[in-house]
This record gives C-alpha cells, structure tokens and sequence, in this order.
C-alpha cells in the first residue's frame, strides 16, 4: 500500500513506546493476512510474534471477521450488571470444556491486566467467604508481569513497571525469585532440569508471614514478556504441593501461555500441574477483540455466590464484560482452533521449532537461546553502558529485513501464530541470522 495517505502522529500517547523516536520515524502497519502484516510502505512482514503474544491463528481468519461483522449488526452492546446476552453464557461455557478439571466457572473482563486484578479480588472474596479475612496477602515473583493495573504492578517483578508507582502499589505482597540463571540453564531445550528449589523459598514467606496471612501465589507458568523464562522441571509441581500443603491458592497467568502456545489449551494441561485460578486474554479472541477472563474452580465459585446473602456476591464487573462483539470473537476463535487442529499442530511443529532456534547459537552476542512450545528468546550480551541497546536494534533490523520479533531488554522473545510453516520457521530464523551478524 505504498502511497497510503497518513494521519497526524502528535495526538496519540503510545503504549509502551519511546513516543519521540517513533514518532521521528514510524514503523506503521497497514493491513494483516495470514502470516503477514503489510507496512505503510508497501512491504510484507513476517509475524514472528503473533501481533504481541495474541494472534494464535493467524491474521484475519474469515469466520471470525465474519462474527465479529454479523454480532455487530446484531446486537452492539448489552449490559452486563443485572442484564445478559446468549453469547457471553455460551462462550463460557464452550470454555469450561477446554479448562482443565474443575476449572468451569468464568469471570470476564476485557484485558489480561484487568484479568489479573480480577482474579486477586476473587482470592480475596473466596478468603471472605470462608471467614479467614486476615488471609489478605499476595506472593508474586520477580521478573513476572502481570498487567499493568496497581494489582498487577504489585504482584509483577519488572522494576521498570513499578518504580514510578512505588508508593501506591499493594501493601500486602511478597515475591518469590525468578528462576532463570544464565550460569545453570543457559541454552536449555525445553525445561531447565536446574532450579525446582527455587520453588522452596515460599516457605521461608510462611515461616515469616504466616500461612494464614496468605491468599495468593500468582506465577506465569512460562513467564512470557520477561523474556521467555522456562520453569524448571518440577519447579511448577512443588509450587502446587506447597500451596496445597499451607491452604493457599495458586494462579497461573496465562494471559500468553493459553490457547494452544505450549501445544495444548492451557499451559495447565501441557505442563501438568493445574492452578485454582487461571487468568487469560490475548488468545481468546484471537486478538480481533479485547476480552479478558478468569477461569475458577467450582468450589471457589460456590463458596462465593451459593454462600452468600442473597443480592450481588462480587462487587466487581466492568461495562464490557462479556461485550456481545468479543464474546462472538471467542465463540468463533476457539471453532478455529478445533476444526483447524491448531493446538496439535503447535505441539507438532515444536521440536523443528526448537530446532531452529538453537541452530543461532554461536552468532554474535548471543549468551542464551531457549524455547518451550511455539516460544522461544534469543538473549544478548548487553553492551556496555548501554543495557537493552542491542536487543531494540536487532528488532530494528529484522524489521527493515522483513521479520517482526519482540524486544524486551537485551532479550528477543518469538511467538509466532500457530499457523507457520516449517518453511516460515526457516524464514523467520534466517532474517534474524542474518540481523544477529551484522549487530555490533
């Protein structure tokens, strides 16, 4: 589309952005098929990170672009306090059959942050419920995100995120240490087999708070925009023993990690340990819509509502909750995923994946590869003086060379949608070949 006619940039603050350098020279991207975006200028590139963790089937699937266009003309909107509509209740419901056990009671909210802050304040209202109120604290991990609302910010681990906000951020929380160690795991293939002790330190949280002070641990199962940090094996499962073990709820975020990235639905599934709480978004709607929800074990559900006066159990919600445009995305997105086999095909396709990725060790810079499922990061000696120069650069680069890739820091994390090819896997790792050797 080269010649496509742009809007003034000055009025709109971006997300996450270095807004004067983007705007100074913008990457826009016109339109999305399939595999591809197309730039302002004409050129195709290759989504090497599916939108931003989110685009698991592919760009722009007809049978979703056409429910988002019929429930639109439909039904626009209807109110979810006292109110409902078919399609928030049926897409919860196709849900329940994809969740792992007893996991079929759903919350819905329209962002993975807003995913996370909900599944908190369901921690806290199950703890209510039961008559354990001093039950009031929060264990999250360092190097995890979880949103960016004042819950998400508290329990997530990125310094970046938080220290602008420091003197507003949750009283109540601790944090486990994150598990990646360059000096035991660097260049793992799948699961690091060094750091399931890591998972011990939340004892030394109980022995200092009280196990009967605790709600909550909330951990990302893979933690994604970090950089792709692997859990080691069994770190997951001793995780879950020492929740059961202390009477504390575990959530999983699976804001990335859901809907087919680790060749399953849930990363619950592929990984084998199960949370009480998952929170999810992204995958959901395939990206097309915003919509985020929290999935609950049943008995947390009743414990809640069935226990309750009679009158609102859960004074929480938001206006779009289950909005009739994202719910119709969900119901299609996840026929898309079955009738086109993508959580086996992410499973299938991840060995060659794997294979690709570590195939760049021994380029320029790099100190680290890893993967686990259709995710995988590339991390980069930092240059000196200058941390995370490197990893914004090789992201510049692939993207003039026709890749796009995620940088966070010095570490370029990849998740591509499901649909890729083994000859665009070949691609995708070539344009970075190509990048990571001309990086200085």
């Amino acid at each position: 589309m080269a010649g496509t006619t742009l809007p003034s940039l000055d009025a709109h603050w971006m997300p996450f952005t270095a807004n004067r350098a983007f705007k100074r020279a913008p990457r826009l991207l016109v339109s999305a098929k399939g595999m591809h975006y197309t730039a302002a200028d004409g050129r195709q590139i290759l989504d090497g990170t599916a939108g931003l963790w989110c685009v698991n089937a592919g760009h722009s699937p007809e049978p979703i672009v056409r429910a988002i266009a019929d429930a639109a003309a439909r039904l626009d909107y209807a109110p979810g306090f006292q109110m409902g509509h078919p399609g928030s209740f049926e897409l919860a419901s196709r849900l329940a059959t994809i969740l792992p056990n007893d996991l079929d009671r759903v919350f819905f909210a329209n962002s993975g942050s807003e995913a996370v802050d909900t599944a908190l304040k369901i921690a806290l209202a199950y703890y209510q419920a039961r008559g354990e109120p001093k039950r009031a604290r929060f264990v999250g991990r360092q190097r995890a995100y979880h949103g960016v609302g004042f819950g998400g910010i508290s329990v997530g681990g990125l310094e970046s995120n938080r220290k602008a906000f420091a003197a507003q951020l949750l009283p109540l929380v601790d944090h486990l240490p994150h598990t990646h160690d360059l000096g035991h795991n660097a260049f793992s293939r799948g699961q690091p087999t060094w750091g399931a002790e890591l998972a011990d330190a939340l004892e030394a949280i109980v022995a200092q708070r009280g196990a009967e002070t605790i709600a909550a641990v909330i951990v990302e199962p893979v933690a994604g925009s970090t950089g792709v940090l692997v859990p080691p094996r069994g770190y997951l499962e001793r995780l879950r023993a020492l929740c059961d073990r202390h009477g504390i709820l575990l959530i999983f975020d699976e804001v990335i990690t859901g809907f087919g990235r680790l060749g399953a639905p849930f990363a619950a599934q592929a990984l084998g340990v199960v949370p009480d709480l998952i929170s999810c978004a992204k995958g959901i709607t395939n990206g097309a819509v915003p919509m985020g929800a929290v999935a609950v074990r049943r008995g947390i559900y009743d414990a809640v509502v069935e226990t309750a006066p009679s009158g609102i159990e859960l004074f929480h919600g938001y206006t779009y909750s289950g909005h009739p445009l994202a719910t119709a995305a969900g119901v299609a997105t996840l026929d898309v995923y079955r009738s086109d086999g993508l959580f086996d095909r992410a499973k299938g396709l991840a060995p060659a994946w794997e294979a690709a990725i570590h195939s760049l060790r021994g380029l320029p810079h790099v100190v680290d590869l890893r993967n686990l499922g259709l995710m995988a990061a590339i991390e980069l000696e930092p240059r000196a003086g200058a941390a995370g120069a490197r990893g914004f650069e090789l992201f510049l680069d692939c993207f003039q060379r026709g890749a796009l890739v995620r940088a966070t820091g010095d570490v370029v994390a990849l998740s591509p949608p499901l649909i890729i090819s083994q000859q665009q896997i070949e691609q995708l790792v070539e344009i970075l070949a190509q990048a990571l050797r001309q990086l200085p």
